[in-house]
């Protein structure tokens, strides 16, 4: 894995030793994982911000992930980025979605701005373990850039956005006051104006702070515009939203696999054969060791699909500013297919996993219930009936999907 997710850089400087190996970074967050697990029913009933576990991934240096090495980063590429992402989803999925929406947003000012942006940005996430939170959603237009003298004063709300608490570093877009363009930003969330609020009350993915953003006569600078090249500019500016649909794939499959883990535990040790079943433990009823066969040939499925995608997007994300529309396109299409079947079979698992757990395993105390609230709740923001009718497009008459913010 010597590419890394988010440049083509310049000679690496020194990094950790452990830096280098990808197997030490998921050793990482797979020690992460196990300790956010412990918490994750109770941190579910609770909702709020996850301050005391945000930290422990600033202080496990995996914010630095996919940043190149020479800016003091991990030098990651996308599939072992979004493994980490996998490894946490399946522990808890809000942590692992505000962690993939920080390398999203890193993504976002590589895609969207010049060299002399991002790489003191990068510099400073790798050196502060900054936290990068999301409040883009250009589908909320309610936030207006005024031109002033040399700078433009961002006013109004944006919804939906993940991780903006407890971060240092804000993606933020507005449109012109007077073109009606959409205008995207890199500002420090502490920034004078700037107002995330705690209004995130959600059934599903409920410590993801993905609540509201108000900007309040926001300064924004010229040199903190990403406009050049700027969003959908280019074959290489439009693979951002395949990053974004990518990681959440990875979320979903880690849903899925956490259900899967949680229904097989409860069936080995906990439920109890129905009582016309010829089994005497419910693990070896036949109906029920059909239930967990087509549980594993559905996640094996996705877990092909899934590493397919990360595949081609860093055969994308490697040709750099040089990217063609159709190897862009191979990646759409990869992606939609991992997202499409992510979603169906995750929803399908933590649905029936109820029938491998059996009547107790409904207990309000275990909250086993968050696998579906959290991956329903996530999968409704892009809907899979329009990755379909893409993949369609594809697979009769050869059309890549068209790129937009969301594909």
């Amino acid at each position: 894995m010597s590419s890394t997710a988010l440049a083509s850089a310049p000679a690496p400087a020194a990094a950790p030793a452990d830096a280098r190996d990808p197997a030490a970074a998921l050793q990482r967050a797979q020690a992460l994982a196990t300790r956010f697990a412990a918490t994750a029913a109770e941190r579910d009933r609770r909702g709020g911000t996850p301050k005391a576990e945000r930290d422990a991934l600033r202080d496990s240096g995996l914010l630095a992930l996919s940043i190149p090495r020479a800016y003091g980063g991990h030098g990651a590429d996308w599939q072992l980025t979004l493994r980490v992402v996998r490894v946490l989803a399946a522990a808890d999925s809000s942590l692992a979605h505000v962690f993939g929406f920080h390398h999203l947003m890193l993504a976002t000012v590589r895609l969207f701005g010049q060299r002399a942006q991002w790489e003191p940005w990068f510099a400073q996430t790798a050196r502060h373990a900054w936290f990068w939170g999301n409040a883009l959603n250009p589908l909320d237009e309610r936030t207006v850039a005024t031109p002033q003298d040399g700078w433009h004063a961002f006013t109004g709300q944006k919804s939906f956005c993940s991780g903006a608490l407890d971060s240092q570093m804000l993606v933020a877009s507005a449109l012109h006051a007077d073109t009606r363009q959409l205008l995207v930003a890199a500002v420090p969330t502490a920034r004078s104006g700037i107002h995330a609020a705690p209004d995130w009350d959600n059934m599903g993915q409920r410590q993801t702070d993905s609540g509201s953003v108000t900007f309040e006569k926001v300064r924004v600078e010229a040199a903190e515009l990403l406009t050049d090249p700027g969003p959908l500019s280019t074959p290489f500016a439009c693979l951002r939203p395949l990053v974004a649909q990518l990681v959440l794939a990875n979320v979903y499959l880690g849903i899925a696999e956490n259900a899967f883990e949680d229904a097989r535990r409860y069936t080995l040790h906990e439920a109890r054969p129905w009582p016309a079943s010829p089994a005497a433990q419910a693990g070896d009823d036949p109906y029920v060791l059909a239930h967990y066969g087509e549980f594993w040939v559905g996640l094996e499925g996705v877990r092909a699909l899934a590493e397919r995608a990360a595949e081609r997007l860093d055969t994308a994300w490697r040709r750099g500013e040089q990217l063609d529309a159709a190897t862009r396109g191979e990646a759409a299409v990869a992606i939609a297919a991992a997202k499409v079947a992510a979603t169906r079979v995750g929803l399908d698992l933590c649905t029936r996993m109820f029938d491998v757990a059996g009547a107790r395993a409904t207990h309000g105390g275990l909250r086993l219930d968050r696998h579906w609230r959290n991956l329903r709740t996530q999968s409704l923001h892009d809907p899979a009936d329009y990755k379909l009718r893409e993949l369609g497009e594809w697979a009769l008459k050869r059309q890549h999907p068209h790129a937009s913010f969301y594909t």
